[in-house]
């Protein structure tokens, strides 16, 4: 007899088939989610193709794709390919949904073409909240991080970065027309063929990269992204860049939950907490909260804006000394002792 745990043999058959239904514990999260998309009216909120057509061939139901974006969601399960092999081996979702198995092209297109519906549900959940006084502390939290961009960084353009690659082509032209001086010298056909193919090209970019820098001329900010023109290059923290998006999040400090979020392309963030603020009270639906943040939302401006609207705002002073990394005192190192002055 072995001593080893021992299952069951995959060819028993039993009396009473098992249902789907008793491998989903009574408090598996899943079944909130379940009856939290079913009590939605999803045509009030935007989703698309709600109403089945009485021709051609049926659809998936939107209530059906919401449950299979939001459990995605749920378990950081992002690619729709991935999603589509786990409502096939995913009892969890297998479940969920009732066995339906939508390809990867449904699922992307659902979320495509439901964007701000999907929104409009973050804020009914929010409000649900609201009504079960989950936020009655009022207090949350906000940080920004860098989310990148479709826009590859060779596509993005500055001021300085396009000045630089000017200059770089205007030397690679330089070099070319004396090697192909020098090829004319020395009757070497064929290298000066190929030396004015290059030599084509490189006046073809010249010409291009003067009227990015021209138009660049016209911006604000003076800078271009041609594939995702709204992204920007942003520094990372540590080190490196990327052309992207600084997306601002409210989470609350009981349960961390997301209430709020919002999408810039200014790299810092330290203007951002008035609209953040603003975002907040909308979604608590009262102007009296406390916001947490890092030393990067440091800016008096700001405080004193939120501040004559109702907010609270918990933020760390910027250091700007550097003695502390030269192993020197700082103002904070000192305090000031009443009794004994």
């Amino acid at each position: 007899m072995s001593r080893f745990i021992e299952g069951q043999s995959r060819t028993q058959s039993t009396l009473f088939p098992e249902v789907l239904d008793d491998y989903i514990h009574e408090d598996n999260p899943i079944r909130a989610v379940d009856m939290f998309i079913n009590s939605l009216g999803l045509s009030d909120l935007g989703f698309a193709r709600c109403q089945p057509a009485n021709t051609g061939r049926p659809s998936y139901s939107p209530a059906t794709m919401l449950k299979i974006y939001l459990y995605g969601y749920l378990n950081r399960i992002q690619s729709s390919r991935r999603l589509e092999k786990e409502t096939q081996r995913n009892v969890e979702l297998m479940w969920l949904v009732e066995r339906l198995t939508p390809d990867f092209k449904t699922i992307a297109d659902f979320r495509r073409d439901n964007g701000n519906a999907i929104q409009q549900v973050c804020k009914r959940f929010v409000l649900i909240c609201r009504e079960l006084n989950m936020f009655t502390d009022a207090i949350v939290a906000i940080d920004g991080t860098k989310f990148k961009a479709v826009n590859n960084i060779a596509k993005n353009y500055s001021r300085g970065l396009i000045k630089t690659c000017i200059e770089t082509t205007e030397k690679d032209i330089a070099n070319y027309l004396m090697e192909l001086d020098r090829a004319d010298r020395q009757s070497r056909t064929e290298d000066a063929e190929k030396l004015k193919g290059k030599l084509a090209k490189l006046q073809a970019r010249l010409v291009s990269e003067k009227t990015i820098q021209q138009e660049l001329e016209t911006l604000p900010d003076k800078q271009i992204s041609y594939t995702d023109p709204d992204s920007r290059r942003m520094a990372l923290k540590h080190k490196g860049v990327l052309v992207g998006y600084n997306v601002q999040a409210a989470v609350d400090t009981k349960y961390h939950l997301i209430l709020a979020h919002y999408v810039t392309n200014n790299p810092s963030d330290r203007h951002q907490l008035v609209p953040m603020s603003q975002h907040v009270q909308q979604a608590l639906g009262r102007q009296q909260i406390t916001i947490l943040a890092d030393r990067g939302y440091d800016d008096s401006t700001s405080f004193k804006t939120v501040h004559e609207a109702g907010v609270t705002a918990i933020v760390p002073k910027i250091r700007t000394s550097a003695n502390r990394k030269k192993g020197l005192f700082t103002k904070e190192d000192f305090v000031y002792n009443k009794e004994k002055d």
